[in-house]
């Protein structure tokens, strides 16, 4: 059994140096909603050095909401933003000698394209006449993932170590209660359950079914650091590999 675990990095967090050496897929940020050139150039080097597989985690243009509340932008306007994200971070990546290898949305966009057939398959066809050889990580089970198999790309499913899920399978909205999962021990119950049993809890007490190629654990949370090495100690001592998916 194997599972990739990945982290959003690139975004001025503290903990991209040590988060390096616990994941297997790093999505780094196109600086739209967080990190500077400095960050991310430092990320690309770190994951350079420990073999980690390489991602695009562009976003809305928003860094004073960090990328998590919808805008109102045509389909022009995106276009040209995320095709500007990717460029930006394909020179940066270039520069140092490493190859991006897949794409994964941020925040309200990743969100939004999740529920959103229309939009899903806007990122998908913007994905593909950049590069069609990139692999669309999206939640697991989404439309987002849907649209990037309509466009011809892999695609890789993804779950979440640290967010509480609704009965719909959808993200529970970060304003409400508990939709982000702080105690070590639900969140490694969580991981578990969807590695080796594809079902976690929503937050209504139902039982949903989530099939995932990879897990995410979110750089920018005080914990994250402390849940990638539980997470990876407990999956070692399960025998599970951590692998980069596809």
């Amino acid at each position: 059994m194997q599972i990739d675990l990945n982290a959003d990095l690139g975004e001025g967090g503290d903990f991209d140096q040590e988060l390096l050496t616990l994941v297997s897929s790093a999505n780094i940020s196109c600086g739209a909603h967080a990190g500077s050139a400095t960050d991310i150039r430092a990320a690309l080097l770190t994951a350079k050095q420990y073999g980690v597989r390489i991602g695009a985690h562009p976003s809305y243009p928003d860094r004073n909401n960090m990328g998590r509340k919808v805008m109102a932008m045509t389909a022009k306007q995106l276009q040209l933003s995320l095709l500007e994200q990717l460029t930006s971070l394909q020179n940066l990546a270039s520069e140092v000698s490493v190859a991006i290898r897949f794409v994964k949305p941020h925040g309200a966009l990743y969100n939004q394209a999740a529920r959103d057939l229309t939009l899903a398959r806007q990122i998908a066809d913007i994905i593909r006449s950049f590069d069609d050889s990139l692999t669309l990580v999206g939640l697991a089970g989404s439309q987002l993932l849907d649209a990037g198999r309509e466009a011809g790309l892999d695609v890789c499913a993804e779950a979440f170590v640290d967010r509480a899920y609704q009965a719909d399978g959808n993200l529970v909205p970060r304003a409400q209660t508990g939709a982000v999962i702080e105690d070590t021990e639900q969140a490694m119950q969580q991981a578990l359950s969807i590695i080796t049993g594809q079902r976690v809890m929503a937050n209504d007490g139902s039982q949903i079914t989530i099939s995932a190629d990879t897990l995410c654990i979110h750089g920018d949370t005080p914990q994250a650091l402390k849940f990638a090495r539980t997470l990876h100690n407990r999956l070692n001592e399960a025998g599970i590999q951590i692998r980069a998916c596809l």
